[in-house]
């Protein structure tokens, strides 16, 4: 969990980063901005800075353990050792960035690089580097007043609200690449891997959250490739499935195998064919899913809202299923030459 509110912005670069496909350059700053007498702006920065990191999903630069991290660890060690390298590891790293930027997609725009100090971070309370970079600007309504009338007027500028992209490197676990948190808001698909592998070289934290939102994950997946109508798996059976995997990750404070398998996999033969993927899963995208770990909440509030479990009936209906699977019967009326299902309920709510 990351708490901002004592946060002090104690250096601040902002620079522009060109478009390299359009063919725009780097527009470089000549120094540090001043913020002492700027309390107001500073407060709207770090709400800029920090607001969009909502989960605890850490990361961490792939390389450091083997001393093979890329240059933005080395910036931020650099950094964090000596803060008046602050606008040299800005000038590189504006450099650095822009001969990423290769995709077509990828936009100019400012790009900031923030010293922080009294972030606190799972209750430690570290200093941190901030790199953000905005592509996109809002227009704005303006009201004035001029000769005693009321004028309105228009104004582009940043909606502090919606930062683009950015990662906060906080000074802890340096041996194992530092702890980060790291947002693409704008950029999917191929893309989006400049800002997190060829610009920052970050790789998932193998945590808590990794492992129960990789689990989940998962499990969606075995639902949607296996446990399926295409193998004989009618849809309430898949959305049972999906409700009691859910409620174990929501309801136990952490994960078992032996637990899991025996409260939601169940059958016999649904365990081999569960195993089968799981394994599958695990070769096919490099991802360990462990046989124990504590159950991150965060990370199950996140991958909740992808769990879901709807009939849809022709254009007419859609029923929600959120359990009781023996309340729900699938028919076939002869006379009507139709498919039905049949609810059972006691109240009516």
């Amino acid at each position: 969990m990351i708490e901002s509110s004592q946060v002090v912005i104690d250096g601040l670069v902002v620079h522009h980063v060109g478009s390299r496909a359009a063919g725009q350059t780097v527009r470089y700053s000549k120094s540090a901005i001043r913020l002492q007498d700027a309390e107001e702006v500073g407060s709207v920065l770090k709400s800029y800075f920090f607001s969009a990191f909502k989960t605890e999903a850490y990361f961490n630069f792939i390389g450091a353990e083997e001393n093979a991290a890329g240059l933005v660890y080395n910036l931020a060690a650099e950094v964090f050792d000596d803060s008046t390298k602050l606008y040299n590891a800005s000038l590189q790293l504006a450099e650095f960035l822009y001969n990423q930027s290769n995709h077509p997609n990828i936009r100019g725009g400012e790009f900031y690089v923030a010293l922080f100090n009294n972030c606190v971070v799972d209750g430690e309370v570290v200093d941190g580097m901030g790199i953000f970079k905005s592509e996109n600007k809002d227009v704005f309504l303006k009201v004035y007043l001029k000769d005693q009338n009321f004028e309105l007027g228009t104004q582009e500028g940043i909606n502090i609200r919606k930062l683009d992209k950015g990662c906060i490197i906080f000074n802890t676990e340096r041996e194992q690449g530092f702890k980060v948190v790291m947002v693409d808001n704008i950029n999917k698909g191929n893309e989006a891997r400049f800002w997190k592998d060829d610009f920052l070289g970050l790789q998932p934290r193998e945590d808590s959250y990794y492992y129960t939102q990789n689990y989940m994950n998962m499990c969606k997946g075995f639902v949607q490739d296996i446990y399926n109508t295409e193998n004989q798996v009618p849809k309430p059976e898949q959305f049972d499935f999906l409700n009691r995997s859910l409620d174990f990750f929501d309801k136990k404070g952490a994960f078992q195998q032996d637990d899991f398998e025996r409260e939601v996999v169940r059958f016999p033969e649904v365990s081999e064919a569960f195993n089968d993927y799981r394994n599958q899963f695990e070769e096919e995208r490099g991802i360990p899913l462990s046989d124990s770990f504590d159950i991150s909440k965060s990370a199950v509030k996140s991958e909740k809202k992808h769990f879901k479990s709807v009939l849809k009936l022709d254009k007419n209906f859609h029923v929600y299923v959120h359990g009781k699977r023996d309340y729900i019967e699938k028919g076939f009326d002869s006379q009507k030459g139709m498919n039905f299902y049949k609810l059972f309920y006691e109240n009516e709510l």
